[in-house]
């Protein structure tokens, strides 16, 4: 019996602690990783990243989303994309010139160069991007419970322009850095931007 007692002394705790950690990380935050260089140059490959479930999705957050089903390069379940959010629901989104329009309304883009901004990207909008995609063709603002979404680095990004928007059920959370992973600006850049 005291054996038994013993035993039980160090079992029960560890199976607390195993269940607290296992919902923590299922309702409160979980982790990801950078695949590639779609993000650069505030995120780069193989960066790790907390991701909180529950926070806010705002203009520019970064959030981690499961890509299956609305990437149909994304052949696997859980396939984890990072990408920034430029549309809300209901917003117009369109790019003249290196410049992002939300709501006619030019969107401040000081987290990535003019470079970054206007190499491969072109002129759209969302009615001329929908034309090509699978779902909500010839769609003219984000609907009800979906996100329009772009990588920083977007001449290499597979991205919203491609396949369309994400639905917020397959939305991971808001994505942010790690203080010891990068520097002031990128952390800002990533942690701070929403509005």
């Amino acid at each position: 019996m005291k054996i038994i007692k013993e035993i039980l002394s160090w079992v029960i705790p560890i199976i607390v602690g195993l269940v607290v950690a296992l919902l923590i990380r299922q309702y409160v935050f979980t982790f990801a990783r950078v695949d590639g260089p779609s993000m650069e140059p505030n995120l780069v490959n193989k960066e790790r990243l907390i991701v909180w479930r529950h926070a806010k999705v705002k203009h520019l957050s970064v959030i981690v989303f499961d890509a299956h089903g609305e990437d149909p390069t994304a052949t696997k379940p859980k396939t984890d994309y990072v990408k920034r959010v430029i549309g809300l629901p209901g917003d117009t989104v369109s790019s003249k010139n290196g410049n992002l329009y939300v709501n006619g309304k030019v969107v401040p883009q000081k987290f990535i160069s003019m470079s970054e901004r206007t190499t491969g990207t072109g002129n759209w909008n969302l009615k001329s991007l929908s034309k090509s995609w699978d779902k909500n063709t010839n769609a003219t603002k984000v609907p009800k419970g979906e996100y329009f979404v772009l990588g920083d680095h977007r001449s290499v990004s597979n991205d919203g322009r491609y396949w369309g928007f994400v639905p917020k059920n397959k939305i991971t959370g808001v994505a942010k850095t790690f203080f010891w992973e990068t520097n002031k600006t990128k952390r800002t850049n990533v942690n701070s931007l929403g509005y």
